[in-house]
């Protein structure tokens, strides 16, 4: 079942995605050649922690770091290590804080020095993605309106859409009912009622739509090695369209 939040839940998660996005913004200046991914994981962890939060993905399902940091033609869930950042890269960072048992739930692409034009498209049109789908939301429609909106966009700039990973509800979890896809067809799907919150996340890829898992269990690349991007907002229903909670 899909929950509404009551106001108090509601203003614990506005907090918790106050956080998130903050520690998004905090991490951005870090994001450079010779840095590794487990330093940019330590310094999410610190950062969450002095706001009076935790990790939320710290130790869900065993994923063993405070943030997915994705490089290059990985899509998500890549585990942060001693890689370093490279100048062109491209670093995916999915981040949530809890607070006060609710979750905030954000992810975003960023650019490593300069990268190439290719990896500038796949940046700014999935960012575009995830912000034609936002627009679709209102108190009364569907899911699926949500998914047509970001594959419809992705389709017209020639990205293949992830389809085995999904957005989804928040709240005391950081995943709750209902699964958000980035496809489908309007007018199907859940109907979303003001003060309902969801996290919608486009994951486009350069080239063709299909992903695998490697063996560490959670690592998603794509199946041809070319790059993938991901933008995420957690978001509120509203009467009349939505709040972006995990505002940057």
């Amino acid at each position: 079942m899909i929950s509404i939040k009551t106001n108090d839940e509601i203003e614990c998660l506005r907090i918790a995605g106050e956080i998130t996005g903050s520690t998004h913004n905090y991490l951005k200046p870090y994001i450079k050649p010779g840095i590794t991914t487990k330093e940019l994981d330590k310094l999410a962890e610190e950062y969450i922690l002095s706001r009076g939060a935790t990790p939320s993905f710290k130790g869900y399902d065993g994923f063993p770091a405070t943030i997915c940091a994705s490089i290059n033609n990985e899509v998500v869930h890549g585990i942060p290590s001693n890689r370093t950042l490279k100048e062109g890269d491209i670093i995916s960072l999915d981040i949530g804080a809890c607070y006060k048992g609710y979750h905030g739930d954000s992810a975003w692409t960023y650019p490593v020095g300069e990268i190439d034009d290719k990896k500038k498209y796949l940046l700014e049109h999935t960012e575009k993605s995830l912000f034609k789908g936002l627009d679709a939301i209102h108190d009364g429609c569907h899911v699926g309106d949500i998914g047509y909106a970001v594959e419809k966009y992705a389709r017209e700039h020639n990205l293949g859409v992830v389809r085995e990973l999904v957005g989804h509800g928040v709240g005391t979890d950081v995943h709750e009912e209902p699964d958000v896809p980035n496809y489908g067809a309007r007018h199907t799907g859940p109907v979303l009622k003001e003060g309902m919150v969801i996290a919608v996340e486009p994951m486009l890829n350069l080239g063709t739509r299909k992903v695998y898992m490697l063996e560490d269990g959670w690592t998603i690349i794509t199946a041809d090695d070319k790059p993938s991007a991901h933008f995420e907002h957690t978001v509120l229903v509203t009467k009349d369209g939505y709040e972006i909670l995990t505002r940057r």
